[in-house]
């Protein structure tokens, strides 16, 4: 008799809401609007084994520095975390000696 839980009174003064609808008008939860699938990003230095990160080539460093100068994170440019690591320490030498801006000329 203990596992025994009392049943939940009926609350007739609330709305039934359908279960998809979050409070708020936000989508999620069952049933919700979500987003469509994405594809994996694949590490492009790990499909292309011939790719090399070198600090002397601005070009090639070019898609992992935003236009503010910041270093694009894993998430976004797809890397895997041991090519991220060299690309990381490759933009940071290169910003050392000059090669890549550390930050935008204009404000």
């Amino acid at each position: 008799m203990a596992d025994e839980r009392p049943s939940r009174p009926e609350r007739p003064d609330r709305p039934e809401r359908p279960r998809g609808d979050r409070p708020g008008g936000r989508p999620g939860g069952p049933g919700g609007d979500r987003r469509p699938y994405q594809r994996k990003k694949v590490c492009r230095f790990c499909k292309n084994r011939e790719l090399g990160i070198d600090y002397k080539d601005a070009k090639a460093l070019r898609p992992y520095v935003t236009e503010r100068g910041r270093i694009v994170p894993r998430r976004i440019s797809g890397t895997c975390a041991k090519h991220q690591r060299v690309v990381c320490n490759a933009i940071k030498q290169a910003r050392s000696l000059a090669i890549l801006p550390f930050t935008t000329t204009s404000i």
